[in-house]
């Protein structure tokens, strides 16, 4: 942590002051700030642990090795392999909307791109002429 940072859980001047005020304007402020002045250099780690357990509740959600989400046979042959052939032509609509994505991302910025050249060159070509600013790009009819 910056140890130069007018704010940081320690018993500053500002810290101190901020404390104060918080309980004159609204005591659950006061409270907040006392708090932290404690047991902020602790919150550090207890934000890691917190992710830690969560990511250790959500790992049932994540995929497995196929690409398929976990799940469990339901014991009927016919309906497991309908739900893996239609998690096989999802995964496949999956993998092209993503491929049209990405090639709808290289089309705008391709345009984007055209349009950042033709402003350059018209800018250069105005600055050629001697007429500069932004009233340069707009002529009065």
């Amino acid at each position: 942590m910056n140890q130069s940072a007018l704010i940081r859980p320690d018993w500053t001047p500002a810290t101190i002051a901020l404390m104060v005020l918080g309980f004159i304007v609204f005591w659950p402020l006061g409270l907040a700030m006392l708090a932290y002045i404690l047991f902020g250099d602790k919150l550090r780690a207890f934000k890691k642990d917190a992710n830690e357990g969560v990511d250790r509740m959500c790992a049932g959600f994540k995929r497995n090795r196929r690409g398929q989400w976990a799940h469990h046979r339901t014991g009927n042959v016919a309906f497991d392999d309908w739900r893996t052939a239609e998690l096989a032509r999802l995964d496949e609509e999956r993998r092209k909307l993503d491929e049209m994505r990405e090639e709808f991302d290289g089309y705008v910025r391709e345009l984007r791109r055209a349009k950042d050249q033709e402003e350059f060159d018209r800018f250069m070509r105005e600055r050629k002429n001697g007429r500069t600013g932004p009233e340069a790009g707009f002529e009065s009819s």
